[in-house]
């Protein structure tokens, strides 16, 4: 069970960002907290009003609100985490991520993160394979980023092989595991 644990669900522009909706439910059905941070590409695949209503909480993609102008603060929102998950994680936000370019509010939220961070990579196989993604993933994996390796299955290309975001039931499973581990220390 995730009963008190603050979840922070990042969102990139990927076909895989419907899956985040399932991982919202799941995360909100054993327990968590969740909010939910979409860069602007994310929500051209999945709806902010759907993942509002899945986390219970408004989702969160600019730095100002536009209704009232305030201010959605990445520091605040770093350090209220208890785990910071980004599914999916595009090849783009990998490389922007590896490189510490903070460019939107969820990128500056991972710069400002004080939780432990994880991202589940959804991209086609011919990107994944490429070198600069996977130095960018083993660079991130060396600071210790938790990368949920992508599985292999049919892609949105209609190509067949690793690429496709791990699915909802997988990712809950590692991260109840990783919170069942570290209260264990």
């Amino acid at each position: 069970m995730l009963k008190g644990k603050k979840i922070l669900v990042g969102v990139t522009g990927s076909i895989a960002a419907y899956k985040s909706a399932l991982l919202i439910r799941l995360l909100i059905t054993n327990g968590a907290e969740v909010r939910v941070i979409m860069t602007k590409l994310s929500k051209e695949f999945i709806t902010p009003l759907s993942l509002a209503t899945l986390s219970q909480n408004e989702v969160l993609s600019d730095f100002f609100s536009p209704e009232d102008g305030s201010w959605n603060s990445h520091i605040d929102l770093g350090s209220w985490a208890d785990l910071f998950i980004i599914a999916p994680g595009t090849a783009n936000t990998i490389a922007k991520m590896a490189n510490g370019i903070a460019d939107n509010l969820l990128l500056t939220t991972y710069l400002s993160a004080r939780c432990p961070v994880f991202i589940a990579p959804a991209m086609d196989l011919d990107m994944l394979q490429h070198p600069a993604t996977q130095k960018n993933i083993d660079y991130l994996k060396s600071i210790g980023i938790h990368v949920i390796e992508p599985s292999e299955g049919e892609l949105a290309s209609g190509l067949f092989g690793k690429g496709r975001m791990e699915e909802p039931e997988t990712i809950l499973q590692i991260l109840l595991d990783f919170f069942k581990k570290k209260k264990g220390n």
